[in-house]
């Protein structure tokens, strides 16, 4: 064969002289020269560039060349590299199988694994490729099988996992066995495609064919049993074990008691745990987070505790996961504490439980009202490695809404932000609901237009705790344009969003338009609850329509709704109020008799019927038939027939009543003391009101500022004004400050002595203190009427007015009565005029007093005006209107005989 004139020449000139010798030369002559060639120093790139060589050179020649350089397999890879790259040779499977078990010889797995790597991608079935293995393994005459383990261990780290047991199986077949480290390799992969059956059956092969298995491929066993919940085998592969003198491990163990523990087995697995020490072994941080994990799932959370701390005892560094699950088991089971402690606990070692679970574990914290511990925790969060997120901040701006501290909540909103954490609807939800509780409308408004200025959608409960807020402030108007503009926007109204415009409704008495919109709700599908019936309810008793009252009770029953006590309450205030209490304790007999649970609050709604028509004796009656009946008696039941009794000014039954209420463990609250102490001192009975005061202070409850007052007024008013300046010292010596009406005890004494000017100076103190107001004004021109200095009871009208303090109706008509008792009608009408012109609305006094100045002045027709006036505004005329108007007509007519 000739060479093309172009090839450049070859270094080798022997090689050249004997060109016509080694072009007729034997096909292992060819292989010989290529060998020649590899091994020697001259240039591969030149000696294959001959087009002979290259024409001639096939797959089976290089496998030749490799096998006779199977001493130097770097040579060998070389030679399979220099001419894939720069030949672009196509080599055959055979020649990547002779490199392979070449290079894994010589300890050189990376580029063995390498190119086994390369030789998958043809595609080539495992049957295949173990023959060309075999045979590649018998022509290289190699002195290791290593190369069918590096096969097998590639299949397994591929995830053909099925391939390499057939390849396993086809050694075994040939008499060569796999090393033990390929077959747990194996092993541990069918566990992992879960194909627990075939590895009970490899470790049958395995045994059966003379080999010692290992702690692993007894690890890898032990645990596909336990997958299949066959833990009697299980126990006898460990017994196994044991016996055969392999090398123990821990974690053999561990997937034994985590298979027990997975199958809530927990207790076996404590003692399988505390039996290690009998076989030389020590549990590990595995061992314990393991039973933790254990003993969280079958609820078990005290053990847990135990477990958790024996391991940080004995050094061990508890994993996250494993505090997660036993800080939020316990939190699950309201044992908090324990959970904040476990935290507090393993953050000395830089552990802390997940983002999730911390979250938990602050709103938990905030429910149960651990403010300052919930806290703690998010100020923890930065050393530990972990950053809040916005469910964290969603938590604690959640938190300090419903406590009120919504400073405190927008602040921790600006620090989301400045965090970079894009605020949810969440947060925003909790601060407008905040705001609208605390009336605070319109920085609820404010916020709901900044989140809808962040691209946020406010859906139904933001919308409902708005509309819920301006209905609280009687802004039905505002409250209904925010309804119409929700569902203008698609958004389906609640069940909560109806009933609380009902609710509106009906506290502003019209009930025309709450029914209308309760009919409403089945429009929307959506169906009313107990809440909107007993609103319902209550708002047509209070308007005296108990009729459908108990109609609309008939119909939530007949809907499967349940009656609660607020319901049964409306129904029996309506009918008390109606002056239907018989009835309404008949209507309590009949719903105790049918077995139904009432309360302190329907009996306190009975007991307020009674007493409100004095009734006390049928009150105290109903309270022991309720107690025999299991009703208990609270605070507000006693409240309300001590205020019963006080009406009555009945001292022993006050007496019995406080006896019953200490033989039940209740005390009367500071409240309550106070109305006791206030009705007797204005009833003059100052030894009452004094001994319920020491028993007040003897049981801790503590005076306040509006106890002193009514005790300084009951002093002032039967002119014991020393020991009333007395007990004002001490009231400041308790650090209490006396505040308008205490100082209007004293002006009210002094002006009805008729001390003026000291009353004026008193005045002009309490003015420097900016402590005065309308009444302590109206006090002084009360004083200045009586002794008939009308000039300076208006100068005062006028000074008052002069410093911005809004006079009342008292404060007008007390001039004006002054001025018609001195017949100056002409000053009292002006008077009056001026009044109205403010905006002061005339009650029934001021009425009757101009009414009565206008008959006797003679103008009767006048003083029918005022009355015509009077009812337009809907104040109703009484006795002394009527008596006054009489008393007009009887002197005209008296005066018309004369005259004629």
């Amino acid at each position: 064969m000739r060479l093309t004139r172009h090839c450049p020449p070859l270094k080798n000139h022997n090689f050249r002289r004997k060109r016509r010798t080694f072009c007729a030369s034997t096909d292992s002559q060819f292989v010989a020269s290529l060998t020649e060639i590899v091994r020697g120093n001259q240039s591969w790139r030149v000696a294959f560039n001959n087009s002979f060589i290259s024409q001639t050179l096939k797959p089976h020649h290089v496998e030749k060349v490799l096998v006779q350089t199977l001493d130097d397999s770097r040579l060998a890879l070389r030679f399979f590299n220099f001419l894939g790259l720069h030949k672009n040779f196509n080599h055959s499977t055979t020649s990547f199988c002779i490199l392979i078990h070449a290079l894994v010889q010589s300890s050189h797995y990376w580029p063995a694994s390498s190119l086994l790597q390369t030789l998958f991608l043809r595609g080539l079935n495992p049957e295949g490729l173990f023959e060309s293995f075999l045979d590649s393994y018998r022509r290289s005459n190699v002195s290791t099988t290593t190369g069918f383990d590096l096969l097998i261990q590639t299949y397994v780290q591929n995830r053909r996992e099925a391939d390499g047991l057939l390849i396993v199986k086809l050694m075994m077949d040939c008499g060569l066995l796999p090393q033990i480290r390929t077959l747990s390799g194996v092993l541990n992969g069918l566990i992992r495609i879960r194909q627990f059956h075939k590895v009970l059956h490899l470790f049958d092969d395995i045994v059966n064919s003379g080999l010692r298995p290992d702690v692993y491929v007894y690890t890898a066993v032990v645990q596909a049993l336990c997958e299949l919940k066959d833990f009697t085998r299980a126990r006898e592969v460990i017994q196994q074990m044991e016996s055969s003198g392999c090398d123990l491990s821990v974690v053999t163990y561990n997937v034994f008691i985590r298979g027990l523990c997975k199958n809530q087995r927990v207790w076996e697995a404590i003692e399988n745990k505390n039996l290690l020490g009998n076989k030389g072994l020590r549990a590990d941080v595995g061992t314990y987070c393991t039973l933790v994990f254990g003993l969280c799932k079958v609820e078990e959370f005290e053990v847990g505790e135990e477990i958790m701390n024996e391991m940080i005892e004995f050094g061990f560094v508890p994993s996250e996961a494993a505090v997660s699950s036993l800080a939020d088991g316990l939190r699950k089971k309201g044992k908090i504490e324990n959970a904040f402690d476990l935290v507090n606990k393993v953050k000395k070692f830089g552990v802390a439980p997940s983002l999730f679970v911390y979250n938990a574990l602050i709103n938990s914290l905030c429910k149960d009202r651990k403010f300052d511990e919930a806290e703690s925790l998010f100020n923890d969060m930065g050393h530990k490695g972990l950053f809040p997120n916005d469910v964290t901040y969603s938590v604690l701006i959640d938190s300090f809404c419903k406590r009120g501290k919504l400073d405190l909540a927008v602040l921790f909103l600006g620090k989301m932000t400045e965090a970079g954490i894009k605020a949810t609807i969440y947060p925003y939800c909790s601060l407008i609901s905040g705001h609208c509780k605390l009336g605070k409308l319109s920085a609820a408004k404010s916020l709901f237009d900044e989140m809808i200025a962040s691209g946020l959608k406010p859906n139904v409960v933001i919308y409902t705790s708005l509309i819920s807020g301006y209905c609280k402030e009687r802004d039905l108007h505002t409250a209904f344009q925010l309804y119409h503009e929700m569902t203008g926007k698609g958004i389906s109204p609640s069940t909560y969003t109806f009933t609380t415009l009902i609710s509106g409704l009906c506290r502003a008495k019209r009930m025309g338009e709450a029914i209308k919109l309760f009919g409403e709700m089945a429009e929307w599908n959506v169906v009313p609850n107990e809440v909107t019936y007993n609103v319902l309810i209550e708002g047509h008793c209070m308007e005296g329509n108990s009729v459908r009252a108990f109609e609309l009770l008939d119909e939530m029953v007949e809907k499967g709704l349940v009656p609660d006590s607020y319901t049964y309450r409306s129904l029996i205030s309506g009918l008390c109020s109606m002056g239907r209490v018989s009835e309404a304790r008949e209507f309590m007999n009949d719903l105790q008799g049918e077995q139904y649970k009432l309360n302190e609050m329907c009996l306190s709604a009975l007991l307020h019927g009674y007493c409100k028509e004095g009734r006390l004796d049928e009150a105290l009656d109903a309270c022991r038939e309720m107690l025999g009946r299991g009703v208990a008696m609270d605070l507000v039941c006693y409240s309300v027939l001590i205020y019963g009794i006080l009406r009555q000014q009945d001292r022993r039954s006050i007496i019995d009543i406080l006896k019953k209420m200490h033989d039940q463990g209740l005390k009367p609250d500071n409240v309550l003391y106070t109305t006791m102490i206030d009705a007797n001192a204005k009833a003059g009975n100052l030894k009452m009101a004094f001994g319920l005061w020491d028993i007040m202070v003897s049981e801790g409850c503590l005076p306040n500022v509006v106890t002193y007052t009514a005790l300084i007024n009951g002093l002032c008013k039967i002119g014991l004004v020393d020991k009333a300046e007395l007990l004002c010292r001490e009231m400041l010596a308790n650090n209490l400050v006396p505040n308008q009406n205490t100082y209007g005890c004293f002006l009210d004494y002094l002006t009805s002595e008729g001390n003026m000017e000291i009353a004026e100076q008193l005045h002009d103190v309490l003015l420097e203190g900016f402590l005065t107001n309308t009444v302590t004004y109206n006090i002084l021109i009360r004083g200045f009427c009586k002794l008939g200095r009308i000039q300076e009871a208006a100068e005062v009208l006028n000074n008052m007015i002069d410093r911005g303090i809004f006079p009342d109706c008292v404060s007008y008509s007390t001039i004006i009565y002054e001025h018609c008792r001195r017949g100056d009608l002409q000053e009292a009408i002006k008077l009056w005029e001026s009044m109205v012109s403010r905006g002061v609305n005339p009650d029934t006094v001021a009425y009757n007093f101009l009414i009565y100045g206008c008959c006797v002045s003679g103008e009767l027709s006048k003083a029918f005006e005022l009355r015509n006036d009077m009812m337009r505004r809907g104040v109703k005329p009484n006795r002394v209107t009527y008596n006054s108007l009489i008393r007009g007509t009887c002197l005209m007519s008296s005066v018309l005989p004369t005259a004629n």
